[in-house]
């Protein structure tokens, strides 16, 4: 009766572990997908307008999905290398996660995913928040200029629509799309309007869609793309007016993007005509740059959330204007740092330079920091227990069965890994992630592959089809809990870093996906581990004694 209720428990154990499996990784994706900004509720005021406006117009085209390494190559896309050899440009860095609607709200906000209270995954249409921080189009509009949107459907739901004066929004994502959005866009350049966004959609759609950077679908894309942004500067004057190229993330090679993968956070920045002064050798800049620069041009307030610096070495200023532009950011950085500390309660270790703009966003990051200190003080040394003493207690249990115990179970994570990294070339990140549904469906059928491969070599090595039933189904089990013990180590690591849900700060990336691809891989191991070992407890039961009693006797006399 003792025995039957260890087996009992272990059942039950096996049980609970799909159950906290699938509601921890059904709620940390959901906590994602609700993800706020702490200063959703207390946005900083935006302050008054710099000084005087460098151009008349300020043409933003965002050429979504391209990569850094596409733009310079000047056989895919010559137009916009003509354009980087008359203007300025840099490469641009951008910061996880790298999907289109943070990368959106990262460039018209200034303030990066954490902040700027967009989403901080793609949203479908009818979830999508609109902007509660300050923006460039918002700021625009309080100074009376006229702006402008052709593009993904998307913007549409970001950008507050009382700040847009004209506006044409489309849901298609492919070339022919990009065409409608182009030709609507060309009258909009005529000078009625001082802020224009055009939004080009083909190079990410052939990304996704078409097989990736590495087909050459993709550079046919770009250089479509290319050609439609030559269309759009020819109908600019450019002694007159400002073009500003860029994109919101790039992608990694087998196609995707959402993950802090290098590729995925770099992106061209190219700008050339008013006020801009040429060259070709600025250096890297950040995607939260973009806003603030593009405030400098136009002579609005730079957005009141806005982490990033205007790009002043790139434009044509004098000391004197260089000097209200640093003194402008610094009064926007104290009270965006005031606004921040307030939210997350915390303070930094030191307290900023008030002559330093930057100092304020490095007094931010400090406060941030000390707080999630504070906070993983008890989770890390929760995560530290549970870490150690199931396996103490898998040791001392598994005494001689160890060995092969721990086998299975490492065989278990090498298929699984093998077919995930290895056959199908995915990166551990949500880059790799092509939809909910395929996450869920893609790891069942890996782990149901991985677990019985696993299963059987610490099975046939254990004997456990010849053990009886009671016996079988303890060795079936052991290996169960192992395979879960060695799962679970990733899972307590994000724990221990980043809480059990996505509270008031994004996650660090690598160690989140990690967590939730094995949570996942928690609800199919212990269910079809049941399964497996009701079958081995079945075929110990019917095996002929006889068959058992000829091994005993080939092991004693044989041997």
């Amino acid at each position: 009766m003792k025995q039957n209720r260890s087996l009992i428990t272990a059942i039950v154990g096996c049980l609970l572990i799909a159950f906290i499996g699938y509601f921890w990784s059904t709620g940390l994706i959901d906590s994602v997908f609700h993800y706020r900004s702490p200063l959703r509720f207390t946005p900083p005021a935006p302050a008054e307008p710099i000084a005087t406006p460098l151009t008349h117009q300020v043409v933003i085209v965002l050429i979504d999905a391209l990569r850094y390494d596409t733009s310079i190559n000047t056989s895919v896309m010559p137009f916009l290398n003509y354009l980087r050899n008359q203007g300025a440009s840099a490469k641009m860095h951008s910061q996880p996660p790298s999907y289109s609607e943070p990368g959106y709200s990262t460039l018209l906000t200034g303030a990066w995913p954490e902040i700027n209270d967009g989403p901080a995954v793609n949203l479908d249409y009818e979830d999508i928040p609109t902007f509660t921080q300050d923006n460039i189009f918002s700021a625009a509009h309080r100074l009376g200029l006229r702006t402008a949107i052709s593009g993904y459907s998307w913007f549409q739901k970001l950008v507050p629509q009382t700040a847009v004066d004209a506006s044409f929004y489309t849901a298609g994502e492919d070339a022919t799309a990009d065409q409608a959005v182009v030709q609507t866009a060309l009258p909009m350049l005529s000078g009625n309007f001082q802020l224009v966004l055009i939004h080009i959609d083909q190079v990410d759609y052939a990304g996704h869609h078409q097989g990736g950077p590495l087909d050459p679908r993709w550079n046919a894309a770009a250089k479509r793309a290319d050609g439609e942004l030559q269309q759009i500067v020819s109908a600019m004057d450019l002694k007159l007016d400002t073009v500003i190229v860029l994109s919101d993330h790039g992608q990694i090679d087998r196609g995707g993007h959402g993950g802090p993968e290098p590729v995925a956070l770099l992106e061209p920045f190219v700008m050339a005509g008013a006020g801009v002064r040429p060259g070709s050798f600025y250096s890297d800049m950040e995607q939260v740059d973009v806003a603030p620069t593009v405030a400098v041009l136009l002579n609005t307030n730079f957005p009141a959330s806005a982490e990033g610096t205007a790009q002043t070495a790139m434009l044509n200023l004098s000391p004197a204007y260089a000097i209200k532009i640093r003194s402008g950011e610094i009064a926007q950085k104290s009270l965006l740092f005031k606004s921040y500390t307030n939210a997350i309660k915390s303070q930094p270790t030191r307290s900023p330079d008030p002559t330093d703009a930057f100092s304020y966003v490095v007094a931010m990051d400090s406060a941030r920091t000390n707080r999630l200190a504070k906070e993983r003080v008890w989770r890390n040394l929760a995560a530290l227990t549970l870490a150690v003493l199931p396996g103490y207690f898998l040791v001392i249990r598994g005494k001689k069965k160890l060995l092969w115990l721990a086998s299975g179970a490492l065989v278990y994570l090498l298929v699984f890994n093998f077919r995930y990294a290895v056959l199908d070339r995915r990166t551990y990140s949500l880059s790799s992630v092509d939809s909910q549904t395929w996450l869920i469906t893609y790891t069942a059928a890996s782990a149901a592959i991985a677990l019985v491969i696993g299963w059987l070599v610490s099975m046939l090595r254990l004997h456990a089809f010849q053990a009886g039933s009671r016996k079988a189904a303890e060795t079936s089990l052991g290996f169960v809990f192992f395979t879960i013990y060695l799962l679970a180590l990733p899972i307590l690591v994000s724990f221990a870093v980043n809480g059990l849900l996505v509270t008031w700060t994004l996650p660090e990336f690598y160690t989140s996906y990690l967590a939730l691809l094995s949570l996942i891989q928690w609800v199919f191991v212990a269910m079809l581990g049941l399964v497996l070992t009701g079958a081995v407890a079945l075929i110990a039961h019917y095996v002929p004694e006889q068959v058992i009693e000829m091994k005993k006797y080939r092991r004693k006399y044989v041997h």
